[in-house]
């Protein structure tokens, strides 16, 4: 019987001592991916496990992460035993050219390429940095820039008969245009931008560092532009409530007042643009930067060094499915239709019934998923 004892604790020092070999020749470290995808398909970024109904990004990030050797099989069934988080919760058909999430992973040799063996083509992962053992993306990211890319005869008034692909913004609009967006500057409580959130509500308020219309560009005979946002956070639905409204006081459906009447306590009727367009661009890490960047063990989370890579895959694969999408479904000419059920004079009461109309049309492109709240 002592033999017996003694074989076992002989037979486990020696597991244990082939599992120490094996980390020390490639250990667990606590890295950021910098990852770019499609969203076209997909129910959105955040798994969940357990519900193979609905597929996410991150289903297809964890099997590759298990196939390519980085983490053990358990840690893909229960990702808090690799520290897993994502800096933003892009949601279904969103897509991202900078999401940023981290977690510890064995450093594995080639350890970029196998992972990437492993993913469809319309998800990449185009950069590494290892980073602090306490590090969180969600929790250190300090801002967020995402862009949304939408054809520009969504801002023709409302009473001109427009053909979509004749259009072309004139100079005065683009100005109007940015005159509005700049509004959104600052600090303001958007509870009405998004849902279940009371105006009394603190984390309702938000701050706007810029928002901004580029040039319009013409691409398969439609035109195009291109809204930047950069903010701390961003609830559910709110960039998509904050372009949706400027484009019904574009379009000539509600007066200029409704933005300062939005941040105010009465509830108002906020459309909300397609979800279509929708890119989670970049994620800024300044306070982190600013104490490990430079401490000579850490690099600084800017990726300088990847611009192009982020350049190619958007226009290989972000900017043709929202143009093909945008031509095979008219998700923003559809949308543009619902305006009109909008009662942009209505108190809470007279409200609901139009939000009961408009539910059908306006609601089946899911949510931008920006709730930085409820991760």
């Amino acid at each position: 019987e002592e033999n017996g004892h003694q074989n076992k604790r002989l037979k486990r020092n020696a597991d244990e001592e082939d599992a120490e070999d094996q980390n020390k020749k490639s250990p667990k470290r606590k890295i950021v991916l910098l990852m770019a995808y499609s969203g076209k398909g997909y129910h959105g970024m955040q798994r969940n496990v357990g519900s193979s109904q609905f597929k996410t990004i991150e289903d297809d990030l964890v099997s590759a992460l298990v196939q390519s050797g980085c983490i053990p099989e358990n840690h893909g069934e229960d990702m808090k035993k690799m520290s897993f988080q994502r800096c933003a919760r892009t949601d279904k058909g969103v897509s991202a050219a900078g999401q940023i999430v981290s977690l510890k992973v064995r450093l594995i040799d080639d350890i970029l390429e196998k992972i990437n063996n492993h993913l469809p083509s319309h998800i990449r992962i185009l950069g590494l940095k290892r980073v602090t053992g306490g590090f969180n993306s969600k929790n250190k990211c300090d801002a967020r820039t995402y862009s949304y890319m939408l054809p520009t005869f969504a801002f023709a008034h409302k009473d001109h008969d427009v053909q979509e692909e004749v259009y072309r913004l004139d100079k005065e609009t683009l100005e109007k245009v940015n005159k509005l967006l700049a509004c959104y500057k600052g600090t303001h409580n958007f509870h009405n931008f998004t849902s279940q959130k009371g105006p009394r509500d603190p984390s309702a308020k938000r701050y706007i560092m810029e928002m901004y219309c580029g040039e319009p560009f013409v691409r398969d005979s439609i035109e195009f532009a291109v809204i930047k946002v950069k903010g701390q956070s961003f609830m559910m639905h709110q960039i998509r409530k904050m372009i949706g409204l400027v484009i019904a006081i574009v379009k000539g459906y509600a007066a200029e007042s409704i933005l300062e009447r939005s941040w105010g306590e009465e509830k108002v009727d906020v459309p909300k643009a397609p979800g279509l367009g929708l890119v989670l661009e970049r994620v800024h890490f300044e306070k982190y930067n600013r104490r490990f960047g430079n401490d000579g063990l850490h690099e600084p989370l800017e990726w300088t060094e990847e611009e192009e890579k982020i350049a190619v895959f958007k226009e290989q694969y972000i900017y043709p499915t929202i143009i093909n999408t945008e031509r095979d479904e008219k998700s923003m000419a559809n949308w543009l239709n619902t305006l009109s059920i909008h009662d942009f004079n209505s108190s809470a009461v007279g409200m609901q019934t139009n939000n009961k109309n408009s539910k059908n049309s306006s609601d089946l492109e899911g949510s931008d998923g920006c709730d930085d709240d409820s991760d």
